[in-house]
């Protein structure tokens, strides 16, 4: 009975698979030899046999037999007298080895030897979970939603291990349920607390490469790479890809026949609008990619501020910018240049009149907003209704409908 608090020790942590079997042996013998340390001052004369799979040990102590009166120190040595008891042929210089029971130790050392046992395990396995993902940060995760909660989500993977999606991590239209299979790539790994503690997003440009290495083969042979991704996660997403092999169309192979590829990595990131574009060396052709569906007439580079003028037809501005600004934000992203769209000067309407004559009645910051919206003449505003202006820009409806009035009356 006096192991029995140990065997429901080994019972808890027998079945770890983060803790190999050399390990293990080796942190239950450390442990036990502290004890011996502790009453005796030394553990050099004895044998420890642990047997994990039985959650069972045993402790033999290795004394030699003097004559009777002659013992010195009663762990090392034993009297002759003694040493007959325990079998009869001993004699003087030969050595006896008898069974320590761990109840001698008394019930105190007993609960500090569990302690201790507990603590170095839990310690060995947590720096073994940390160690696994600490090399597997970018790496795509596949988990069960154990509880949700305001802030995050707490995931277990296949081994039972811990793992953290917060919030901030989460698709906007990201909704699960406790049980529900959930897949989000490592970001971070840290030590909090004492605790490790494993971060993991579905928001991060990592996730959407590693769902399109699933989809698309040729990414994941290699014969594809993906130059650069960026995204606003739940709305919109755009992928450069290259293709190192002439007879691959890079873009094809990851739309796949009907979409039949990237259709299931836009239901994974809920419904997110994906753009995959050809990559070149060549800015102007890359930006002109980048800036799809919309059809440019001419760009002007400044190669040293990384700033570019891109002029379009005026039907063509609106969807250069995307709803919301959204498809000239990712393009500016994706090709690393401060993008700013204009209506080819060709194309506007000769009674039109730049914003910058109302500098006298709408103030600069005013006009500024508006242009960074691709309008910069008064005809290019009045033709976007108000709630769309205001939908598209930081200004407020009073300021938006203010400034149509001070527009309309130029030409009336």
């Amino acid at each position: 009975m006096e192991n029995i608090n140990l065997i429901d020790t080994f019972s808890e942590f027998k079945e770890l698979k983060s803790i190999d079997r050399a390990t293990m042996m080796s942190v239950l013998e450390d442990v036990f030899r502290n004890m011996l340390l502790k009453k005796y001052g030394t553990d050099e004369n004895f044998d420890i046999i642990i047997n994990i799979d039985k959650g069972d040990f045993e402790i033999w102590r290795n004394r030699e037999v003097v004559e009777d009166g002659e013992v010195e120190d009663e762990n090392l040595q034993i009297s002759l007298s003694a040493a007959k008891i325990i079998e009869e042929d001993y004699e003087v210089g030969e050595d006896v080895t008898d069974e320590v029971k761990l109840l001698d130790f008394g019930r105190r050392a007993i609960l500090s030897l569990r302690q201790n046992l507990t603590s170095r395990i839990l310690d060995l396995e947590k720096a073994n979970i940390f160690n696994k993902y600490k090399d597997r940060i970018g790496d795509l995760i596949t988990g069960e939603v154990y509880q949700v909660w305001k802030r995050e989500i707490l995931i277990l993977d296949d081994e039972g291990n811990e793992l953290l999606l917060p919030k901030g991590e989460q698709i906007p239209s990201d909704y699960f349920h406790k049980g529900d299979v959930i897949r989000a790539v490592v970001i971070k790994v840290e030590f909090k607390n004492n605790n490790p503690v494993i971060i993991l997003s579905r928001t991060s440009p990592a996730f959407l490469e590693r769902l399109f290495e699933l989809e698309v083969p040729e990414i994941f042979d290699g014969l594809i790479t993906i130059k650069k991704i960026v995204r606003i996660p739940g709305e919109r997403a755009k992928v450069a890809v290259e293709s190192y092999d002439e007879r691959i169309d890079p873009v094809g192979a990851c739309v796949g026949m009907k979409g039949s590829r990237i259709h299931g990595i836009v239901r994974e990131l809920k419904n997110e609008n994906i753009d995959v574009i050809n990559y070149t060396s060549n800015v102007q052709l890359f930006i002109q990619r980048s800036l799809s569906p919309a059809k440019i007439v001419s760009i002007k580079l400044n190669q040293e501020e990384n700033k570019a003028d891109v002029f379009l037809k005026p039907e063509e501005v609106s969807l250069a910018i995307g709803k919301g600004g959204l498809n000239i934000r990712l393009a500016s992203q994706l090709t690393g240049y401060d993008l700013d769209v204009y209506r080819d000067q060709e194309e506007v309407d000769d009674e039109d009149v730049n914003l910058e004559e109302f500098s006298d009645e709408i103030e600069e910051w005013i006009i500024t907003e508006l242009k960074t919206i691709g309008c910069d003449t008064a005809k290019s505003v009045l033709e976007i209704p108000a709630k769309e202006l205001v939908k598209r820009t930081d200004l407020e409806e009073e300021t938006v409908q203010e400034v149509i009035k001070i527009l309309k009356a130029e030409f009336e």
